[in-house]
């Protein structure tokens, strides 16, 4: 019951509203018709000015939306380009992720190469030649990004580097290189 009430009486005052709404513009026409050889060059001003605002920001939305869809292509064609996003390499296997740098490898004109990442792999995850001719070891680690690649993991990378003989060593991460490990790497 209380409820018809508020309904009846937010209805009324809606009413009242719009009562006053159209009276007061009402009265506006009728000031606007008897003022309008005064009024008239602010009217045009104000039409014109309002015109220009407005195709303004009909202009700055469509570059907005546009540019919105351009966005959206090219990420859309760098997936299907092989791209992947930082989440989608996040949630790989750590086998999925080193078939994903052997791929790149291959795609950026590496020849030779092979995944040999698993169990007892001397260190490497990936091996095979450079464009120029020169060997190449790859470590692979996704981790999770809080957390660090530890110096130790450098020193494998090292040890496989000599164990394959190549001529560079590369680690690939999905994380960031703990202060030790980077000054083991310098």
């Amino acid at each position: 019951m209380a409820g018809r009430k508020r309904g009846a009486a937010a209805r009324r005052r809606q009413a009242a509203r719009l009562k006053v709404g159209v009276a007061g513009g009402g009265l506006a026409l009728v000031l606007l018709a008897v003022f309008w050889p005064a009024v008239r060059p602010y009217a045009t001003g104000a039409l014109i000015l309002g015109g220009a605002a407005a195709a303004g920001w009909w202009l700055w939305r469509t570059d907005r939306t546009a540019r919105g869809r351009d966005r959206q292509w090219r990420q859309e064609e760098a997936v299907k380009a092989g791209h992947r996003t930082l989440a989608e390499v996040d949630a790989m296997t750590g086998t999925e992720f080193e078939e994903l740098v052997a791929s790149l490898c291959r795609r950026d004109g590496c020849t030779d190469i092979r995944r040999v990442g698993g169990a007892n792999d001397n260190g490497a995850d990936v091996v095979g030649r450079l464009p120029d001719g020169r060997t190449v070891v790859i470590q692979c680690k996704r981790y999770a990004p809080s957390s660090t690649i530890a110096s130790r993991e450098l020193r494998d990378l090292l040890g496989a580097k000599v164990h394959f003989g190549a001529d560079v060593a590369v680690f690939v991460t999905t994380t960031r290189f703990s202060r030790p490990s980077e000054r083991f790497a310098l």
